[in-house]
């Protein structure tokens, strides 16, 4: 049986610490038809050398190199052009992947109906100097998730709630297709195609650790919002082109817990009017409570309560979109 090709991705920008690391472990794979195609963005550091490097080393792998930088979600889609495999990994290269990652997810995909566009897994997370934070996922004492993540029909556990670890995504090329990509006018690109993949593909959770996951301060998933970021105004859009996609009540209490969650980080990062945008969708969608009317007041007024910022994140961090 002749074995699919896997594309992996690799966006590379100022990763050169991390940068040997992550393509040995790409060029490790135990899977034997894998195209890898690495992206720099404009790097400031020694990454561009180090890849040149691998590439006079392992003439197959493609290289495109940008003269201005173009983001992740460009970056992406210039390189998922000119790929040519039927499961697609995207790939940051301050991430490690284990070597049995891509055999076991395609033997997995091999094993699914064909509506099972996303397979995840869990990862472990590690720090700059590559030693273990634990696992993504919580465990309990014998080691069994609590809860198990969402399979199947996602739609609304995406919308409401951050659950899946995005660098163990395999992902199949038909579900990028009919998306077009990513979304190349938004700062970030999970959530948005987890909302859009998620309504008529389905995911699956693969409970096995298969990547390590990089957690340093240049992470963009360890940044809280400054004032005018564009993640939050991203975030909005997303948001709006969720509520077009709505179809039961429980979809539409989701969006209003993401929304609630949002319009709190929003309020408590100074980031005012994205915040009010946020709290006239919410009444629009009929979840404005009276905490809500008192954060919409407070908004209104733009009064400073950032020294409140430790109260924040314990509110942040409560319900189902933390």
């Amino acid at each position: 049986m002749t074995l699919p090709l896997v594309s992996i991705i690799c966006l590379c920008y100022n990763h050169a610490r991390f940068l040997r690391q992550a393509l040995d472990s790409v060029l490790a794979q135990t899977y034997p038809q894998i195209e890898v195609i690495i992206v720099d963005d404009l790097s400031q550091d020694d990454s561009v050398a180090i890849i040149e490097e691998y590439v006079a080393r392992y003439p197959h792998i493609q290289f495109i190199q940008h003269t201005q930088n173009q983001g992740n979600c460009r970056s992406f889609n210039e390189a998922f052009a000119i790929s040519k495999g039927e499961f697609i990994i995207d790939f940051a290269t301050d991430d490690v992947l284990h070597p049995e990652r891509v055999a076991k997810q395609v033997a997995a995909f091999q094993s699914l109906p064909s509506q099972v566009g996303v397979i995840y897994t869990d990862a472990e997370l590690i720090d700059e100097q590559s030693n273990s934070l634990g696992k993504f996922y919580q465990r309990s004492a014998n080691g069994q998730l609590k809860p198990f993540p969402a399979q199947g029909d996602v739609f609304a556990d995406v919308l409401g709630r951050y659950f899946i670890c995005p660098p163990t995504m395999m992902v199949r090329r038909a579900v990028l297709e009919e998306l077009g990509g990513y979304d190349s006018s938004l700062a970030y690109e999970d959530f948005d195609f987890w909302v859009r993949s998620a309504r008529h593909w389905r995911y699956h959770f693969l409970d096995q650790v298969l990547c390590q996951r990089r957690m340093h301060a240049a992470s963009l998933s360890r940044q809280v919002y400054t004032v005018g970021d564009r993640q939050l105004q991203s975030t909005i859009q997303i948001i709006q082109k969720a509520r077009l996609l709505i179809q039961t009540p429980a979809e539409r209490q989701a969006l209003v817990n993401r929304i609630k969650y949002e319009a709190r980080h929003a309020y408590f990062t100074g980031n005012y009017p994205e915040a009010m945008v946020l709290l006239n969708v919410l009444e629009e969608e009929g979840g404005t409570s009276g905490p809500y009317r008192l954060l919409t007041w407070l908004t209104q007024k733009r009064v400073p309560l950032q020294f409140l910022r430790r109260w924040y994140y314990q509110w942040r961090y409560e319900g189902t979109a933390a």
